[in-house]
């Protein structure tokens, strides 16, 4: 498999949330790099064009646009 990531991805277990207009998913973060992370969801989840990934115990929140989903896991980059 050829990797097409444009940085490694380092595997967490972090609860999440994905900020949206007008509300907010939870979600819990199962990998981050620099450039973007993979988030699993309760259901299956749409969501917009941009949003912005905040993980409140480490201060962090980035701005977001979905690359692919499946089920109930999207992976994001970060805008």
């Amino acid at each position: 498999m050829i990797e097409k990531r444009a940085a490694q991805r380092h595997k967490v277990l972090k609860g999440g949330i994905v900020a949206i207009d007008g509300g907010s998913i939870p979600c819990t973060v199962r990998n981050l790099s620099t450039a973007g992370a993979a988030a699993d969801f309760t259901q299956r989840v749409d969501l917009p064009p941009t949003f912005t990934l905040l993980i409140e115990c480490d201060r962090f929140a980035r701005r977001c646009r979905p690359v692919w989903s499946n089920e109930r896991r999207v992976g994001m980059a970060f805008c």
